[in-house]
């Protein structure tokens, strides 16, 4: 009880450390750089707006410029450059701890103009990599913190853009456009990463808590559809997330309690030459916030069924050498957790069916190495290497009975280690053109083990394998632009897999035609393919007549999509904003089975893990098609909205032909959300922010209750499967948030309340063997979140 009073008086007198009577002041820092090459551009001028007395500065010869002593709170820049579209910067927000250090891109005109064309918020929402003309937008990192629900987690952020939707509030899985979450890639630094979530298995993209500390990422890309060439082994979207550098002036740290644990950050200079810009670090350690408690002696009602994680990312950045500028990134995560062994565990979770007791670990680890190189101002070589691991482990057992001896039922370990290398050259020649190359080269080794235990009570292997593997890429595109207002997109990915011998060949085009300063129509094509979670091919067969055992998936073929994309963009106000979209996906090759002629690869991540069907053959097929619109005010004058509608379609046809609902044809999803923020002094801002969305019921696959009180174990009826949904989705989150400025220091506290209504949204059916009865599970009621951060 002693150590619980003392950890509340600590974080007590943490809350009210005294705030100086100061004015608070900051540093905004940064660069200006080409678009396409990401050149420095000297000379650019960059202008604080509203600043009386005027406020300014001009990059030196590296492209970096500095305006000190900037009072914090909201500041926006102007960025102008001779021969380069100016660009304004909104709403910066400078708080008294931390220094604000941008990366600004200005786009090259095409023809010379007589008057000076500024763009300013039409840039919001453009992606960062300018060959993605449709369904792309880039997102800040505020907004992960700023939109009520996200938790900070990107993933969870982007689930409120349109065409998406998530189906599990205790998961941050995303299905786009009705497509599986396992076609999600991952990219951090230009390195392709496996799932980087927390409890996450092997093959899938997402999991209950995200490793990717929002405190160190910078503005990223997500791609929905049509994505460009450079993107490939993906059918569904792209996550291109960027990590900001450390500042390479001050030593600064971060402290944070949350939902996503208690954490620690420190960044600051690394001085290894006397001029020029110096050398950076970036680092973040984080614990599992309840797993902390618990030790603290808290008890949760969960008996031993509380989340271990930790994570550690880091990022050291060495520019400005005669040899290129380095970045060293590295991101390690591990977690366990055990669910229903103890009667105290909560009886009804989304992770484990009643009478089931699971422990689960996964481990993640990656250490990469990019670097670039110019050979002049307009043509450059970006080349990574990498190493990375990921692995899960599984125990299952029946405990049907409270007072009885668990039964086992599986064991599994899964591991995947991978080596990459790619490299790109990136040329443009003048302000029309600019083309890129680029290769990329995969090994993999994987180690698999599972077990099953069969009719004789003995464990019956499904896969035991150590193999390697090796998958090739390359890929071409080029951009044209026509004037200012028109441009084309073309490229092709050629994709190669040794193991089942495959060559993809995969045509990508867009084009934009910007008709007037507030009004564009964009169109885009691609053909898309993937390689099958490698664990598929290794799935072991039996003979149980001849007692022979042998692997039916090894020649696999990839799973292919064709996109197709129109969108209409309206910029119709000042800071507000209209975007259309509709799209047709046809997807094909889909790996289905013939003796189990519902079944399909196209519902991959429909639950936790993946499934592991053996004699698979890739004549399925599944289509998409939809309607999003989006109605948005960026954030000025203190607030901002977001209004998405969702209207679509998603089939597939197994073994059989038969057309059927995909697991994730929720049909409409509606998001609204929004925030004020209140300015109580120059030094004091309180925030609220809400969102609401409605979404269509999850699809399913009923419990058969006949044979499973037959046979007491749980029995689906999959001659039904997904032709019904569970009544619709509904959901409000409510943030509110207070940030002090003090002298040298910057504090924060904010409540997320999760589902303030209580709204009870059925997630699932299983069946209880205890009972003999049919039991539902329900996502997460009403829940209050808490936040506390420090920056100093």
């Amino acid at each position: 009880m002693n150590i619980k009073i003392l950890f509340f008086a600590t974080l007590f007198a943490t809350v009210l450390l005294s705030i100086s009577a100061q004015d608070s002041y900051q540093t905004i820092r940064g660069s200006v750089v080409d678009e396409v090459t990401g050149f420095p551009l000297p000379g650019a001028t960059v202008i604080l707006l509203d600043s009386i007395p005027p406020v300014g500065a001009t990059t030196d010869m590296n492209g970096c410029f500095a305006l000190r002593s900037i009072p914090t709170g909201r500041q926006s820049l102007e960025i102008r450059y001779i021969g380069y579209e100016s660009k304004i910067i909104p709403n910066l927000l400078l708080t008294s701890a931390k220094e604000v250090i941008v990366e600004i891109k200005l786009t090259e005109q095409v023809v010379a103009l007589d008057e000076l064309v500024i763009k300013a918020n039409s840039q919001k929402e453009k992606s960062l990599n300018e060959m993605a003309q449709i369904s792309a937008r880039s997102f800040s990192i505020e907004e992960t913190e700023r939109f009520a629900g996200s938790l900070g987690d990107p993933a969870r952020m982007v689930a409120n853009y349109a065409g998406i939707m998530t189906q599990n509030d205790s998961r941050n899985d995303i299905i786009i456009r009705g497509n599986s979450p396992s076609g999600l890639l991952w990219k951090l630094e230009n390195i392709e990463i496996p799932n980087p979530n927390h409890f996450g298995a092997l093959g899938t993209t997402g999991g209950p808590v995200c490793m990717l500390n929002n405190n160190l990422l910078s503005n990223s890309d997500f791609l929905t559809g049509a994505f460009p060439a450079e993107y490939s082994n993906a059918l569904a979207g792209a996550f291109d997330l960027n990590m900001r550098s450390g500042n390479n002036e001050v030593h600064e740290y971060t402290g944070q309690i949350g939902f996503n644990g208690f954490e620690l950050g420190a960044e600051g200079p690394l001085k290894m030459k006397k001029s020029g810009p110096h050398a950076s670090y970036l680092a973040n350690f984080r614990y599992s916030t309840l797993d902390v408690l618990h030790k603290l002696g808290f008890n949760f009602g969960t008996g031993e069924a509380i989340p271990e994680y930790h994570d550690l990312t880091f990022l050291i950045d060495i520019p400005g050498t005669k040899a290129g500028r380095f970045k060293l990134i590295g991101l390690y995560g591990n977690s366990y957790i055990n669910l229903g062994r103890n009667p105290e565990d909560t009886a009804n979770n989304q992770y484990t069916p009643k009478g089931i007791a699971t422990d689960f670990g996964s481990k993640l680890g990656v250490i990469g190495l990019s670097h670039v190189y110019y050979l002049n101002e307009n043509s450059r070589f970006k080349t990574t290497i990498s190493a990375q691991f990921t692995s899960s482990n599984a125990l299952i057992d029946s405990v049907k009975h409270s007072m009885s001896i668990p039964t086992p039922m599986y064991r599994s370990f899964q591991g995947e280690n991978k080596l990459s290398f790619s490299t790109q050259y990136k040329q443009k020649t003048g302000p029309r053109n600019n083309f890129s190359f680029g290769i990329m080269a995969d090994y993999y080794f994987i180690n698999y083990l599972d077990s099953v235990v069969f009719e004789d009570n003995k464990f019956r292997r499904t896969i035991d394998t150590s193999a390697d593997m090796l998958l090739y890429r390359s890929y071409a595109q080029w951009q044209h632009k026509f004037n200012d207002d028109l441009s084309l997109y073309s490229g092709i990915n050629f994709q190669y897999f040794n193991l089942n011998k495959e060559l993809a060949a995969e045509p990508r085009a867009s084009l934009k035609w910007s008709f007037n300063q507030k009004q564009s129509l964009s169109f885009g094509y691609g053909n898309h393919s993937q390689v099958q979670p490698k664990i598929i091919y290794y799935t072991i067969s039996h003979d149980t007549i001849n007692h022979i055992e042998y692997t039916t998936n090894k020649n696999v073929k990839f799973t292919k999509a064709h996109h197709f994309v129109a969108g209409f963009d309206y910029l119709f106000k000042k800071d507000f904003r209209l975007k259309i979209e509709t799209y047709y996906q046809y997807l094909y090759k889909v790996p289905v089975k013939e003796s189990f002629s519902e079944f399909s690869m196209i519902n991959t991540g429909d639950f936790f893990g993946l499934p592991q069907e053996d004699s698979l053959v890739n004549k399925g097929t599944g289509r998409n098609y939809g309607f999003e619109i989006t109605l948005e005010k960026f954030l000025s004058k203190g607030y901002y909205f977001l209004l998405t509608a969702s209207l679509f379609d998603s089939k597939y046809r197994g073994y059989d032909k038969i057309l059927r609902n995909t697991a994730f044809n929720g049909n409409y999803v509606f998001n609204m959300l929004g925030g004020y923020e209140f300015i109580i002094t120059h030094k004091k801002m309180l925030t609220i922010d809400f969102k609401t969305v409605w979404a269509g019921g999850r699809r399913y696959v009923p419990v058969n209750e006949t044979i499973s009180a037959m046979t007491n174990t749980e029995e689906r009826n999959w001659s039904i499967a997904y032709n019904s949904k569970y009544n619709d989705y509904f959901r409000t989150d409510l943030r509110i948030g207070f940030r002090v400025n003090g002298k040298k220091s910057s504090q924060e506290w904010a409540v997320d309340l999760q589902n303030i209504t209580g709204f009870q949204s059925l997630f699932m059916e299983g069946w209880d063997a205890a009972k003999k009865e049919k039991y539902y599970v329900y996502q997460q009621g009403f829940y209050p979140m808490f936040l506390y951060r420090i920056r100093f």
